[in-house]
């Protein structure tokens, strides 16, 4: 069978030379499965030492049964890959933490150099692409914090010593 020509005077050769559609096939049954096409070889696919029809190991010899153990080289095993290294923590951000943390103790003194300190390893970590971006910011957050009670209770401190004084002075004028 074949297309019909398409209409006016222009006539296309391959409409007339090819066939709509290839015939059935005889010797196919409805509902049966299509039996595979011999196609090309694949020159990239892998080679099957099993081919010729014998069970490889750990293979159950007849289908349905369980395997005994797995066959080897399963689950394949790829050298050199695993979990990425964590990238190299940034020391002046431990630095900057440990001086903020200290600064408890020490009454806020090393407080203002451990928040110094995380603002210069934040830009390190901008940079280079370390690690410890947090251990930055939290020394950077203890610190100010500490530095502003350090100098809140400075200056109560002296508020106190200045009260005092003008106080035994005011005592002190009365007599």
């Amino acid at each position: 069978m074949t297309n019909p020509p398409p209409p006016g005077d222009w006539n296309d050769p391959t409409w007339s030379a090819q066939p709509s559609s290839s015939p059935p096939d005889p010797t196919l049954v409805a509902g049966q499965p299509v039996p595979t096409q011999p196609g090309p070889a694949d020159p990239y696919a892998p080679v099957d030492p099993y081919a010729g029809g014998q069970t490889p190991p750990g293979q159950p010899a007849y289908p349905g049964q369980p395997m005994a153990y797995a066959p080897p080289g399963y689950p394949p095993s790829y050298p050199g890959y695993g979990y990425p290294a964590p990238p190299k923590t940034n020391g002046l951000a431990i630095a900057s933490l440990v001086l903020a943390l200290v600064g408890v103790t020490s009454c806020g003194i090393t407080s203002p150099i451990g928040a110094i300190l995380g603002h210069v390893a934040q830009k390190q970590i901008r940079a280079s692409g370390e690690g410890g971006e947090g251990m930055a910011k939290a020394g950077i957050i203890v610190g100010w914090i500490l530095t502003a009670l350090m100098v809140l209770g400075i200056g109560a401190y002296i508020a106190i010593i200045i009260f005092a004084v003008t106080m035994d002075a005011a005592s002190d004028s009365s007599y």
